[in-house]
Order: C-alpha cells, then sequence, then structure tokens
C-alpha cells in the first residue's frame, strides 16, 4: 500500500529538516505532502528546493492543514506527523504491520520525548502511552494514520482551533478498529521545558474536561491564549 506523509507545519526550519531526513532513510517511495500554514523563518523556502516533496499553501489552522494535505494525497493511508517528530526504522516497520490488517481503519504510535531532562517528561510520556493502550485514543503529535477512502468517506477533519485530532480519532474509531503501535514516535517536549512540565500538564487536562463537559473548541482556544500570554 502507498502511503502519503502529510505533514503541517508553521515555522519549523530548525525540526523539519531532521523528520524528512528520517522518512528518506526509512523508505524511498513515501509520498511526502507539506502543508505550511504561513511560515516566516525560511520554512517555505527550504522545503520548495527538496526534491520530492509537494508543498502547498493552506489556511492556517491543523484541521484545514490536514485536509489541504490530504486533498492532494494520492496514497492508499494518510499518515499525518507533526514537523517536531521523529521516526526510526523499527517505527515504520510497526506501522506498516499495524495498518496491514483489513479491519484497521487507522491508529497511533506510542510516543518518546527526544529530551531527556527535565525527568517529568518520563512521566508524561508513560501516562500518555498508558491513556493511549487503555481507552485507544491519541492526539495529533502522536502520529495519526487513517485509510485515505476512510478519511474522505467522513469528510476529513474538523476545521477547529483545538481538538480537531480528537475528533479525528473519535470518527478513524467509529468507522473501524483503531490500531496502537506501540514503537514510539519521538516527538519534542519544547512546550513542557518552556512552560513548565507541571503546569503544561495540568493546562492540557484542564483543556481535555472543558472538552468533554461540551465546551466549544473555538471559546477553549480563547482561552488557551489567554493563560499563555
Amino acid at each position: 500500500m502507498k502511503v502519503s506523509v502529510i505533514i503541517p507545519v508553521l515555522n519549523e526550519i530548525e525540526n523539519l529538516p531532521h523528520l524528512i531526513a528520517d522518512l528518506k532513510e526509512i523508505a524511498d517511495t513515501l509520498e511526502i505532502i507539506i502543508a505550511d500554514g504561513g511560515s516566516t523563518d525560511g520554512t517555505r523556502e527550504w522545503t520548495r528546493e527538496q526534491p520530492g516533496i509537494l508543498f502547498i499553501d493552506a489556511p492556517r489552522g491543523k484541521g484545514s492543514q490536514l485536509n489541504a494535505g490530504a486533498a492532494q494525497a494520492t496514497g492508499d493511508i494518510l499518515l499525518f506527523l507533526h514537523g517536531d517528530s521523529g521516526m526510526n526504522r523499527e517505527a515504520w516497520q510497526a506501522f506498516q504491520s499495524a495498518i496491514a490488517g483489513p479491519r484497521i481503519a487507522g491508529g497511533a504510535f506510542h510516543i518518546c520525548f527526544a529530551e531527556k531532562a527535565p525527568g517529568l517528561l518520563r512521566l508524561v510520556e508513560k501516562g500518555i502511552n498508558a491513556r493511549t493502550s487503555i481507552t485507544r485514543t491519541a492526539t495529533g503529535d502522536q502520529g495519526i494514520f487513517v485509510r485515505r477512502d476512510i478519511f474522505s468517506a467522513f469528510a476529513g477533519a474538523p476545521d477547529w482551533p483545538l481538538f480537531e485530532d480528537v475528533e479525528l480519532v473519535r470518527r478513524i474509531k467509529k468507522a473501524g478498529k483503531f490500531a496502537v503501535v506501540k514503537a514510539a514516535l519521538t516527538i519534542s517536549g519544547r512546550r513542557y521545558i518552556k512552560n513548565g512540565v507541571i503546569p503544561t500538564a495540568l493546562l492540557i487536562f484542564t483543556l481535555r474536561i472543558g472538552f468533554w463537559l461540551g465546551v466549544s473548541p473555538y471559546r477553549l482556544k480563547k482561552w488557551f491564549e489567554e493563560v499563555r500570554r
């Protein structure tokens, strides 16, 4: 099955080249699509110079960028990765084995943080992986994947400012089985490091509770931005 890797980016020049290098080392037949939301740090210029990569402009916002990339994809499987993630051969092979299941609609990966410190990141990592295994849910930084025909059937990801990834996973699970790849995807802990591990974890948990209680993602986004300021 052909895989289309779709990477929504905004100012990822420091991280994106590392992910692209990982992907090209793993497989040379991938379709790689960069959906840029208006980068100003050189991401656009660098990407346009790379052979074998389709660069597209997209309305800013993860949901909009995912949908814009998917609209250009020709693969049987859509794999959505964040620009600050990394993938090794073990994770790639585990992903291929998972998606080969005939009733698998999509899935996501366990994660490990690229940074070794602070030590509290290891607790967050374990918590995320435990939640994923128990509830079979995931967020966008966990490398969500889905069959392209299924993604098209439910009209893609919602155009929300927050939790578009959670809703995308819900739609995938409604369409079929959701696979959890335990070979870890490497992700950046920069948000936790910048704002503090405990405050960031508490903020994310609070936002999740609000979402579960039915608070609009648009309202949550405004509150999220106010807290960050």
